[in-house]
């Protein structure tokens, strides 16, 4: 079946290469490295960056204060340095407040956060509404702390400041929207979340100078309080989204999982099912639950809008999830340009995806004297363009769209569209 764009085989690498660029800098939900990962998008996309001061009400939350971090370490008694947010910025628990002392041990060890089961690796925790200082380390290094006195040490500021957030509107001949939406506030893990972060910049990439007849919004969001802000910020304008897509996990070696709508019978559902239907690999199809990402702000009883998410393994799902293994190693070019590709055959669906009037509905109308069916009669019909014109004929109702006839026919969509539009040359069908 046709994508949007043309297959491209190195947006794999390219969104890989981005992801590396991205992995190093520390974000969380508020700060600078936000900034910092927002200004690197821009150098693909013209998003605008968009700034929400602390202590603003969105609905029922507040926009906290401003977190950012420029150093933070732990030193053994032995003068060792045992911890280094410089080598690993999972290191921290995210917002964690400042603090620069000497503390026994006994003391130390309720601030610091390990993974029994997985004992070599870095477990990430955040503290966003809590005022409180932690550190994360390996289970297998916190087993051989020994007893004395620990220097340690987290500079960070928490301060009024401002939640920041990234948009892209590229506009189409409508101004209804087909919502695309990632989160940027997680630190140094690639699966969750620099993979959307990756998938829908350069989404917007290929699409930014494509005539499209829909409107793309693209936001590169914190995740929960970032959806929320937005919704706050753009309540007047939501009935414009048609459609929506929340990218996450996007670059593991799972199959791929489609997490419907909230409703679970929009138009957005049954293309993802059908794209992944007809990718010829496995994969698996959820109904909703109001937990995971951002989904379930866009689903909120008030708004409800279509938006599912297309992801390969489910957030929680794979054991490198919230863990220094999530890491570059962990996602494949493969498996993003994949996906990529799934993303894309989505939208060029949504775009074409329209109904039809039979402009000579009494009988089907003679094809052979306009040239579109063999001048030879009783013929075994195998040729897939000219079942096509039958179905499309038969099914140009006003109330079937081409979605609907490609399920029926079992004809790829893509013939169905090309056929749809030879049919309209010959004044056989309008648009409705």
């Amino acid at each position: 079946m046709k994508s949007f764009f043309n297959k491209d085989e190195n947006v794999g690498r390219e969104m890989h290469e981005l992801i590396t660029t991205l992995f190093p800098i520390c974000r969380s939900i508020t700060g600078n490295g936000v900034r910092e990962t927002l200004k690197k998008i821009q150098t693909h996309i013209p998003i605008q960056i968009n700034e929400v001061q602390s202590q603003t009400k969105v609905f029922d939350w507040t926009i906290p204060k401003e977190w950012n971090i420029q150093d933070a370490y732990v030193i053994d008694p032995n003068g060792k340095k045992i911890i280094d947010f410089k080598n690993s910025n999972l290191h921290v628990v995210s917002y964690s407040i400042p603090i620069h002392k000497k503390i026994e041990l006994s003391e130390l060890k309720p601030h610091i956060h390990t993974l029994p089961e997985m004992p070599d690796t870095i477990p990430y925790l955040t503290s966003y509404y809590n005022e409180d200082w932690g550190f994360c380390m390996s289970h297998n290094e916190f087993k051989k702390l020994q007893d004395g006195e620990y220097e340690i040490m987290i500079d960070s500021t928490l301060e009024n400041g401002s939640l920041t957030y990234g948009e892209f509107l590229k506009k189409g001949e409508v101004e209804d929207e087909v919502l695309l939406t990632c989160y940027i506030c997680h630190p140094s893990m690639c699966n969750d979340n620099l993979s959307g972060t990756a998938l829908i910049t350069f989404l917007a990439k290929h699409l930014e100078n494509i005539k499209t007849k829909l409107s793309y919004r693209f936001l590169f969001i914190p995740e929960t309080i970032g959806a929320i802000t937005w919704l706050s910020k753009n309540e007047q304008n939501l009935h414009k989204i048609k459609h929506g897509l929340v990218a996450t996990c996007l670059g593991d070696s799972g199959s791929s999982t489609y997490k419907k709508t909230r409703d679970g019978n929009n138009e957005i559902d049954r293309v993802a099912e059908y794209v992944l239907e007809n990718s010829k690999q496995d994969y698996s199809i959820v109904d909703f639950f109001p937990s995971g990402s951002d989904e379930r702000q866009f689903s909120s009883p008030k708004f409800n809008l279509p938006i599912g998410s297309l992801v390969r393994t489910l957030y929680g799902k794979f054991p490198e999830y919230h863990t220094s293994e999530d890491n570059l190693n962990f996602v494949k070019e493969e498996h993003l340009g994949d996906t990529f590709f799934k993303y894309s055959q989505i939208i060029y669906i949504i775009e074409n995806n329209v109904k039809y009037l039979n402009l000579n509905p009494k009988c089907e109308p003679q094809l052979g004297k306009r040239g579109l069916y063999r001048q030879l009669g009783s013929q075994k019909i195998s040729d897939q363009i000219e079942l096509a014109m039958f179905w499309i004929l038969n099914q140009s109702d006003g109330e079937n769209s081409l979605l609907d006839i490609s399920i029926k026919s079992k004809l790829d969509f893509s013939t169905i569209k090309q056929v749809a539009d030879k049919l309209v040359d010959h004044n056989l069908l309008k648009i409705i």
